[in-house]
């Protein structure tokens, strides 16, 4: 350190200070590419029926509308001879980004409804002149047919260049995936249009083709120390995602963040924990919500996901405002698993009322990392298994018997393994 201020000063000596100051000063980030006249940023989410619905949204060039075309995909390539056609809503207003605060794009979503269950559709979006490609999707059945879904932690860092591994195996050896849940921090700087530009680039058009379905994470938040909560939601998660908007109606402001939906005898949970950890009116409304969800539940398995985990895999990190408000409902009715992201690291193991237990006696809670950077992971009395510096994906089987979950890492190789049994 002394050496280096010594050559600071000999470079004052002989060089004006303020041209010193303007060489050591961080460069401007370089403005970005215009949004394209070419649709762009294909991505599907479920909505809370989907076995007749399908959601897709999708970015363009400012001052475009937007529209889809649909049929039922056949063999043959006539069915693009007389698609049904659907108006996308299209959000035009100035969204500045990190990179660029005069940056503007038309964000578009569209909602298809009244299609037939179990049924694979073919789709392109547009404007009427400029299209994306056809791309496909498999509307969910109405009946608890066996499927598998991925499950990823945070991408949040590299997210091209190293964390699009984790995510690209997970979709070589699970292509046939009904959906991939992203548990949070699918992206570091929250106003970042280039990070974002990574992370739809890591799954290209593999996400106009299987549902994304994620929750925030902290890192998708906008800190603001005078807001009540403390921080908000960024501006792109509901430009970029069309979530299911089923979440608590007196809490504005978990619209599209807090949600579910029923998938084959699956109910899919996503919680909020940045609003349960943070604020205590949203916590008290999505207590009140979640427990209502639980109670009347007609799945057969349950699944509840979320960023900051009840049960830490790194020694010096804990949640306890999200583990006393969410613990006694996931105690009191069985949930099945628990997926959690935050801590950049790999534990897996089973919890009950009174603490750690077999795995066929208490609900099995994960954290997982699927991008680059990395945590400790400590000793931890709850966990069968864990790992560190482990980038890893996980692909879950559901039937009507079991639910297998797995847990594979970045180069394919098994890393865990547990069976969910009911009668």
């Amino acid at each position: 350190m002394k050496t280096i201020l010594a050559g600071a000063l000999l470079l004052g000596a002989a060089f004006p200070f303020a041209a010193v100051g303007a060489a050591d000063a961080p460069a401007a980030p370089a403005p970005l590419a215009p949004a394209s006249v070419t649709p762009e940023r294909v991505i599907l989410n479920l909505t809370a029926d989907p076995a007749t619905e399908m959601a897709v949204t999708w970015r363009s060039a400012p001052g475009l509308a937007g529209q889809v075309e649909y049929a039922k995909a056949t063999s043959s390539p006539d069915f693009v001879k007389s698609p049904m056609t659907l108006a996308a809503v299209t959000d035009d207003a100035m969204l500045a980004v990190r990179e660029d605060p005069a940056f503007r794009a038309a964000y578009h979503s569209a909602v298809l409804k009244g299609l037939e269950p179990d049924t694979v559709y073919a789709y392109r979006v547009g404007d009427g002149t400029h299209w994306s490609e056809w791309l496909q999707f498999h509307t969910a059945a109405k009946t608890n047919a066996s499927f598998r879904f991925i499950y990823m932690g945070d991408m949040q860092n590299q997210i091209l260049s190293e964390a699009s591994r984790t995510l690209r195996m997970a979709f070589r050896h699970a292509g046939d995936a009904a959906f991939v849940i992203h548990a949070g921090d699918l992206i570091n700087k929250h106003d970042s249009d280039a990070e974002w530009g990574e992370w739809f680039a890591s799954g290209g058009f593999l996400y106009g083709q299987t549902p994304q379905m994620p929750t925030p994470g902290n890192h998708e938040y906008v800190k603001d120390e005078k807001a009540r909560a403390g921080s908000s939601i960024n501006g792109q998660w509901r430009r970029q995602f069309t979530l299911p908007e089923n979440g608590p109606v007196d809490v504005p402001a978990s619209r599209e963040t807090n949600w579910y939906t029923d998938y084959q005898g699956l109910r899919l949970i996503s919680i909020d924990s940045m609003q349960v950890d943070r604020d205590p009116v949203a916590q008290k409304a999505i207590v009140k919500w979640l427990d209502g969800l639980l109670a009347k539940n007609p799945s057969r398995w349950t699944v509840l996901f979320l960023h900051f985990p009840l049960f830490s895999s790194e020694p010096g990190r804990d949640n306890p405002k999200v583990r006393a408000a969410l613990k006694p409902l996931i105690d009191k009715y069985k949930v099945d698993l628990v997926l959690q992201g935050h801590d950049h690291g790999y534990a897996r193991g089973a919890i009950g009322p009174d603490g750690p237990t077999t795995d066929d006696a208490g609900s099995t809670y994960a954290v997982s990392v699927a991008g680059p950077k990395m945590y400790d992971v400590g000793s931890l009395p709850w966990a069968k298994k864990s790992a560190s510096r482990t980038q890893a994906y996980q692909v879950i089987d559901v039937d009507q018997q079991k639910l297998i979950y797995r847990a594979f890492t970045a180069t394919g190789e098994a890393l865990d393994e547990v069976t969910v049994t009911k009668h």
